[in-house]
């Protein structure tokens, strides 16, 4: 499947000339894969071209990429081959995780205020930027903030004690603040589009849910909200698909109880992040300073807890 989707052009998917194939490009479809797993709506409206005439090809770019088809086992063993581990920088934590976080998934992170959420997702911040061997990804990192609680201050502290530059990692770490829920939408198109510059394996949303929670308010729009976060997650889960990338978001709990949990210890969002979260962990905090992580969803490993402390160096056991 890739092999094809490698070969190929745009220009080689029926009706699709070069006026059109700028279009695409302009629009952020570089390859055959990001064409065929499009909705027919977002390509009709990012490229100024009709519904139909989307709809057309989309079908042509899945012809020529060869997917939509079955596949076996092996096959799909064999593609898992590519899956790279992201690390914790805690043992404990990358054990409970059979190794780290892993590529070509969603991880959301969800707990109360002071659970530790936002400095897990600096210390993974700073460890994509290591080298393979030392459990990073190589990378540089896309952080959509929506709270305005990126500290880049927090990041130095943690690269001196990997014993790495500071000023070099930041350079690695691109960071967008999202104004609103459109916004942050939209920065996962603008995010696709830097995964061209530079070779991103890590993209960091925190937090997934403030703006739609703030925007969306009573029974009336939860609807609506559920359809706008639904098509956001699976922008992000096709970010991590097409870039092999961990992509981590960050989640709010409920304070009372609301629509979808009467349980305030669940996280917001109801059943829309639930079912497209890969992993979903659970934060708290314990006694003496320290974090508990607890493994709550995976589609291969089992439920449990993992002990960590967060430090002025980071994130350790």
């Amino acid at each position: 499947m890739i092999t094809m989707v490698a070969e190929k052009t745009l220009e080689d998917i029926p009706g699709v000339g070069p006026a059109i194939a700028e279009k695409l490009r302009e629009a952020g479809y570089n390859d055959l894969l990001s064409i065929a797993v499009a909705s027919p709506g977002d390509l009709a409206d990012k490229c100024e071209i009709g519904e139909k005439k989307a709809m057309d090809i989309i079908e042509g770019a899945k012809l020529c990429a060869d997917i939509g088809g079955f596949e076996t086992g092996e096959d799909i063993m064999e593609r898992r081959k590519e899956i790279v581990k992201l690390t914790t920088g805690s043992k404990a934590f990358d054990e409970l995780l059979a190794g780290g976080l892993e590529s070509q998934s969603i991880v959301e992170l969800f707990g109360e205020f002071g659970s530790s959420k936002t400095q897990l997702c600096f210390q993974l911040a700073v460890n994509a930027t290591l080298p393979e061997d030392r459990g990073g990804l190589d990378s540089d990192v896309i952080i959509i903030d929506s709270e305005n609680t990126f500290r880049p201050e927090r990041i130095c502290q943690m690269a001196e004690y990997l014993g790495v530059d500071p000023t070099e990692t930041l350079k690695r770490i691109h960071v967008a603040r999202a104004f609103n829920s459109q916004h942050q939408i939209l920065l996962v198109d603008k995010a696709m589009e830097l995964a061209q510059q530079y070779k991103v394996k890590l993209m960091i949303v925190d937090s997934l849910t403030s703006h739609f929670r703030a925007e969306y308010v009573g029974r009336g729009t939860l609807a609506e909200r559920q359809q706008v976060l639904n098509r956001h997650m699976h922008d992000l889960l096709n970010f991590a698909t097409l870039n092999n990338a961990v992509i981590v978001v960050t989640n709010q709990v409920a304070a009372k109880p609301d629509a979808f949990f009467g349980d305030p210890t669940r996280p917001i969002g109801g059943h829309i992040v639930g079912h497209t979260a890969t992993f979903r962990i659970y934060l708290r905090k314990g006694k003496a300073g320290k974090r508990v992580a607890r493994l709550i969803d995976s589609p291969n490993l089992p439920e449990g807890e993992a002990v960590f402390m967060v430090t002025e160096d980071g994130i350790k056991d």
